[in-house]
């Protein structure tokens, strides 16, 4: 299955959220998309309700739903409660980490960068973009490609994303995961509950 590259409006407006980024299109049409967009409310099941949140969060981090379920299933494994622990997983994701150190404008331009190479963990070249950072890693832009216009453009306009659990060198462009984020500190707007409990069936 390939991953998701229809209009990214018409996830946002489905969840009426900006799930996909920001987009003024979200604000003048906050209706679900479609012909009965307006006028069709029906009321969702739990199993229907639960199902749109696992949604909503494979859409946010841009995960696909076989990767998607073993991410859960390793979270349910660990110590510690499970969608807090599958948040942190999808945080401490490469691609993520790239897009919250503010390198990358989004975590599609995030995952590219991954992907063609031009981002080091601990000083080794790592293309996977759903590689699992440690505490401690050292996510870095290859000495060859801090001069690119994505990731130059990226930190100018928004600067290095500020984040507790991120520590970020504009010298050096590189970045550290100090620790794997609390869920207060996680700004998504995820019922991780509701997932957890769709899987528990």
């Amino acid at each position: 299955m390939a991953r998701y590259t229809g209009p990214k409006v018409r996830i946002s407006r489905r969840f009426n959220e900006p799930v996909m980024g920001e987009s003024k299109v979200l604000a003048k049409k906050n209706y679900a998309p479609g012909q009965h967009g307006k006028t069709k409310k029906r009321k969702l099941s739990e199993y229907a309700t639960q199902l749109a949140e696992k949604q909503k969060a494979k859409y946010i981090y841009g995960v696909l739903e076989r990767q998607f379920e073993n991410t859960f299933d390793k979270a349910s494994r660990k110590k510690g409660v499970t969608g807090e622990v599958l948040l942190q997983m999808l945080e401490s994701r490469l691609d993520n980490t790239v897009y919250r150190l503010g390198v990358a404008p989004t975590r599609r331009a995030a995952r590219q960068l991954v992907v063609h190479k031009h981002i080091l963990v601990n000083g080794d070249v790592v293309n996977i973009p759903s590689f699992f950072l440690k505490p401690g890693d050292v996510v870095a832009v290859r000495e060859k490609s801090k001069s690119l216009e994505t990731i130059t453009t990226a930190l100018s306009i928004n600067g290095a994303k500020k984040y507790n659990w991120l520590e970020w060198d504009n010298k050096e462009f590189e970045g550290k995961l100090i620790n794997l984020p609390p869920r207060q500190d996680i700004p998504e707007n995820i019922n991780e509950q509701l997932i957890v409990e769709l899987y528990s069936k």
